[in-house]
């Protein structure tokens, strides 16, 4: 069941319950009404008999006649007379006798002044009546057709009102509903044209601030991610695919030209050196896209734990010691370390040693001294800030707002090889351990990155 139509039936249900509510307290009320005024009717009627019977000469005969002819005609009221001992002195009619008084119902309303009650739907009034000095008890009845007839009248019509409403009602809810939701189907219709070769459509927003408005932005906020996402799987591909065929291409043109049996065994050690150069170029970079690879899981998927940051930037150290045993790194402590919480934060080691690694080993690379230095302050109260330095040849301006753009080469790639991932990498890295990563550079005199990373809760 579509919103719409559910709001539609919700909105009838309550206004109907509303509806229904205040048609039974007008009923109730009216049938109340009608009761008390027909009770009034009939102690009139009563007392009216009873002053004709003992104040005037009219026989009793007389009023019974009366009461017959009017009864043909009109409910007439059948009133009785008794003493307080249960003798009857008038009845309208004996034999019809609708009331059946009993001594135990005259001696209940001597002592009670009066009494109402039913015999079936004929209305019975019961009250004393003092004359002369002496007591006696009247009972008058009858049937209120015109009140039940106005009450059945009141019940038809509020029964026929109550569900012509509920008809008009349901409609005019369909239709604001539907109107109200006009913006949410025409977003529909839209939606259904945005497809993968489509992204750049977007649903049409208006200067309200309503909830369709903000949904539509949000919307166009999360198409926009998905638009860039798209983009950037995109030229993530298209790079790879570059970054594979070169290497690629040139060990198997090695390949086979060692297979050339007029080739020197000089010839075919420098094809081996060339060949062996290229599968190290495409292995680093498989780790690298195996790296990025999870450098870009959800965060619920991968294991922190308490580590300490000096040991992991050791383990790097050690790490880049045993491949390029010419490479210099220096890591400067900035107070003396009391408590393993002040170095410690919760992270993945295996990841942040990558990430420190491709820090260092740039360091190193891009300077003619090959060194890199690394200063640890966590001397602030919540977070410990790594700054990597070197006195490299650094990074030109327009190439450092991009030196985070995966496979991105600045004009400083003639001097070293690399493929363009290794700072984008690490960059993921430091944003899945919520810290921050900047650089700045200057040419010719180095470049400075800073981390700030937040420090384990005790």
């Amino acid at each position: 069941m579509k919103i719409k139509t559910r709001l539609s039936l919700l909105f009838t249900l309550i206004t109907a319950t509303i509806l229904l509510f205040f048609a039974f307290i007008i009923y109730y009320s009216a049938k109340e009404n009608r009761e008390k005024e027909f009770d009034i009717a009939l102690e009139k009627e009563a007392i009216t008999k009873a002053n004709l019977f003992f104040n005037t000469d009219i026989d009793a005969q007389t009023l019974q006649s009366i009461y017959r002819n009017n009864r043909q005609i009109i409910n007439e009221v059948e009133v009785a007379i008794y003493d307080t001992e249960f003798n009857l002195l008038y009845h309208d009619a004996v034999d019809i006798d609708l009331v059946k008084e009993t001594p135990e119902m005259i001696n209940e309303i001597h002592q009670n002044g009066e009494m109402y009650f039913y015999q079936k739907d004929w209305q019975v009034v019961g009250l004393s009546y003092e004359f002369e000095d002496k007591t006696y008890i009247i009972t008058a009845t009858a049937y209120d057709k015109y009140g039940y007839n106005k009450l059945d009248t009141l019940y038809q019509t509020a029964s026929v009102v109550f569900i012509c409403s509920i008809l008009i009602i349901f409609l005019v809810g369909r239709f604001f509903s539907t109107k109200a939701f006009k913006p949410v189907t025409e977003m529909t219709q839209r939606v259904k044209e945005i497809s993968a070769s489509h992204l750049d459509f977007r649903l049409t927003t208006d200067a309200n601030k309503d909830e369709i408005s903000e949904l539509a932005q949000t919307f166009n906020a999360m198409l926009d991610r998905l638009e860039n996402s798209f983009e950037a799987q995109k030229n993530f591909v298209s790079n790879i695919s570059h970054e594979l065929r070169t290497p690629l291409a040139a060990l198997i043109a090695e390949l086979e030209l060692s297979l050339n049996k007029n080739r020197s065994q000089e010839e075919l050690r420098s094809a081996v050196h060339y060949a062996l150069s290229d599968a190290r170029k495409l292995a680093r970079l498989s780790n690298s896209l195996l790296d990025f690879a999870k450098a870009s899981y959800d965060p619920s998927e991968i294991t922190f734990k308490p580590i300490r940051i000096d040991e992991i930037l050791l383990d790097a150290k050690l790490y880049i010691h045993q491949i390029q045993p010419n490479y210099k790194i220096t890591i400067h402590f900035e107070g003396d370390i009391e408590n393993d919480i002040d170095i410690s934060i919760s992270g993945n080691e295996y990841l942040l040693r990558t990430a420190f690694i491709n820090l260092l080993e740039n360091g190193c690379k891009f300077s003619k001294d090959n060194q890199s230095k690394v200063t640890i302050d966590f001397n602030a109260s919540d977070d410990i800030l790594l700054k990597f330095e070197d006195h490299g040849i650094g990074i030109a301006e327009e190439d450092l707002r991009h030196i985070f753009t995966p496979f991105y080469r600045g004009t400083n790639k003639t001097y070293a090889d690399g493929n363009g991932i290794g700072l984008s990498l690490t960059q993921k890295i430091i944003q899945l351990h919520a810290g921050s990563i900047t650089a700045t550079s200057e040419l010719s005199k180095g470049t400075l990155f800073k981390i700030q990373l937040k420090k384990i809760k005790a």
